[in-house]
């Protein structure tokens, strides 16, 4: 017996629509990392891109639970010496919201040229328009 392996002509890609508002950002990013991956298809393989295209809005609304809205940073390094940034949860939602979910998804994709492509389909917005209407997105829920 021989083993299926979908082919990319063969996967038809579904629009989703996840609303953030209210949604814990962890519990959130593994919702969007498992659509965009394709891991809730029966035919999911590992090294395939077979996932679908996800449209989150109200991601300025997304929440934090503890302590977590205070004490979380957000680093990156310029690569000069004490060229490391830190950049507090609060000020992060307050300036770009959408950057706060696309980094947790994109620490729960592979950390490859796969994964770059499966971020290439995460759409996100800070409100609650956007403009992918014509894709017939089905919204989901948490």
């Amino acid at each position: 017996m021989r083993t299926y392996v979908p082919k990319a002509a063969d996967v038809q890609e579904t629009w989703y629509v996840i609303d953030a508002a209210g949604k814990t950002l962890g519990r959130l990013a593994v919702r969007v990392a498992t659509l965009l991956r394709g891991k809730h298809r029966p035919d999911f393989t590992p090294h395939l891109h077979l996932g679908d295209h996800v449209i989150v809005v109200n991601a300025d609304k997304v929440v934090l639970t503890g302590k977590k809205m205070q004490q979380k940073e957000y680093y990156h390094h310029s690569g000069y010496f004490g060229g490391l940034k830190k950049i507090p949860f609060e000020r992060m939602i307050a300036t770009h919201p959408e950057r706060v979910i696309r980094l947790a998804v994109r620490g729960m994709l592979p950390h490859n040229r796969l994964g770059r492509a499966l971020l290439r389909k995460l759409k996100v917005y800070a409100g609650p328009e956007h403009p992918h209407t014509a894709q017939q997105p089905k919204p989901v829920e948490l």
